[in-house]
């Protein structure tokens, strides 16, 4: 949730008539979270929005399969090398690690989607490593670039169409079983983010809404438990005329985030982007760092006893890590302290920016690599913070 908007046309109050020029009446349709206690939206549909018939599908991702017996060890994954079928982004995505609330997959989508998915288990968080496009739902067009993040709500609808002019595709996919939220500490009491957040409310782009559009697409697949049911559905499921509400899709270009400086090194409490449940997001951008005279401003070896840390490099100069580049993934699981490679430590003394660009993930439940995963793993790394 963001905040309310309102696109189109709707009626003076919820839950009353609104009817075209020719009469006829609008479908009402109630999006809620929370059962109807959470955060809602409400779009009205030319046409009844609940009807559907069941119908074969082929499309979807895999479940992720948790290897076994693997040993607690530090982890390092090359996502470019992941084998990821080519296609559309509802079938071209591979999951890499897990747990009950937060499953993360890469995906290279080569192609439009030609089908609207609803997403019934999670919200989506995507991190667009390398690509663009546009996401498309009844509530509008959310158009999307390299280093966006793209929030696309649990049961919404939605097809992603790929900008062909901006080459390879590369994502970082995020599926939270719980809601992905803006941190609570960067609002006011009113909901407003606070002046002294990371971020504002004129950074975020919201969708674009054009009113009804039929593009002749009358199949949809719904993700439920891990599983994708296919539907078919008479009209066009973008035949919204208008809409209001908290609930819809949202973009975030990460480097509009605002990282803060200290006179010693900062938690990364403070690079807090987003929320789920059990886990915190976090974004690494350029930045000066701290202005002690003998700060150190590598991160210290820590030992966080309640969270399993996932880090995506982007790009530039990772301090800490050496043998990671863009697109590499480590996993530091709670239960062995992690911190910087041999060397990096000491060497960061009078540094006083970085350059580096990362998505960290710190999940309160253990995070389970896949079997998927393991076909890019470095076995070297773990032995890699020896010498």
């Amino acid at each position: 949730m963001l905040d309310r908007m309102e696109a189109g046309e709707v009626p003076a109050k919820h839950h009353t008539t609104l009817r075209g020029p020719d009469g006829a009446l609008r479908w009402e349709e109630c999006i809620t979270r929370q059962a109807f206690d959470g955060p809602y939206t409400i779009a009205y549909h030319l046409h009844r929005p609940h009807e559907h018939t069941a119908a074969p599908t082929t499309h979807g991702w895999p479940k992720p399969t948790r290897s076994a017996g693997l040993p607690l060890a530090k982890r390092h994954y090359k996502t470019l090398d992941l084998p990821v079928p080519p296609g559309p982004a509802v079938d071209a995505r591979v999951p890499i690690l897990f747990n009950a609330d937060l499953t993360l997959l890469i995906a290279r989508p080569t192609e439009d989607d030609p089908v609207y998915l609803v997403n019934a288990d999670a919200d989506e968080l995507l991190f667009i490593f390398k690509g663009g496009g546009t996401v498309r739902t009844p509530l509008g067009d959310v158009p999307f670039t390299v280093d966006d993040y793209v929030c696309i709500p649990r049961g919404i609808p939605y097809r992603i169409m790929l900008d062909a002019d901006a080459g390879e595709q590369h994502w970082l996919c995020m599926e939270a079983n719980s809601q992905v939220r803006l941190l609570k500490q960067w609002r006011n009491e009113a909901g407003q983010l606070r002046m002294d957040a990371p971020y504002c409310h004129r950074d975020f782009q919201r969708p674009d809404f054009k009113g009804p559009i039929d593009e002749g697409i009358r199949t949809l697949v719904v993700k439920r438990e891990g599983d994708f049911h296919g539907f078919t559905v008479p009209d066009s499921l973008l035949d919204v005329v208008g809409w209001d509400g908290t609930v819809y899709p949202w973009v975030f270009p990460m480097l509009k985030f605002q990282p803060r400086a200290g006179l010693v090194h900062l938690p990364p409490d403070w690079h807090g982007t987003f929320s789920t449940d059990a886990a915190l997001i976090c974004s690494f951008v350029p930045r000066a760092v701290d202005f002690h005279p003998n700060a150190i401003p590598c991160p210290y070896p820590h030992h966080s006893v309640d969270v399993d840390e996932f880090l995506f490099y982007v790009r530039g100069n990772f301090t800490s890590r050496r043998g990671v580049g863009p697109g590499s993934v480590s996993l530091h699981p709670r239960g062995i302290p992690h911190g910087p490679h041999p060397g990096a430590y000491e060497a960061s003394i009078g540094h006083r920016e970085t350059n580096e660009v990362a998505v960290m993930v710190d999940t309160f439940q253990a995070l389970h690599p896949t079997d998927q995963a393991a076909v890019v793993e470095d076995p070297d790394y773990m032995a890699s913070f020896l010498t």
